[in-house]
């Protein structure tokens, strides 16, 4: 975030603990990283929320328990542009 000039001190973790909170927030298994509300990687239409573990792409194309650091970076550098 610092690199993009957001203040990291923004972030917000936030627990969802049971599966009619994952329906109530869309919420596709963990980790799920949503920068001002969006969805990094956003998941195959269709989706069903729950409380899963979470498997990402990177852009070469690998199976990944996290988003690509440069979707990531993307994702912020979207938002501090707005700022």
């Amino acid at each position: 975030m610092s690199e993009v000039g957001l203040d990291p001190e923004r972030v917000v973790v936030r627990e969802i603990d049971d599966e009619a909170h994952a329906d109530a927030e869309l919420f596709v298994g963990s980790p799920t990283i949503r920068v001002d509300g969006v969805d990094v990687q956003p998941p195959e239409e269709g989706e069903a929320p729950g409380l899963t573990c979470r498997v990402y792409h990177t852009r070469d194309g690998r199976v990944s328990p996290v988003p690509d650091p440069h979707d990531l970076r993307d994702a912020l550098a979207r938002v501090a542009a707005r700022a």
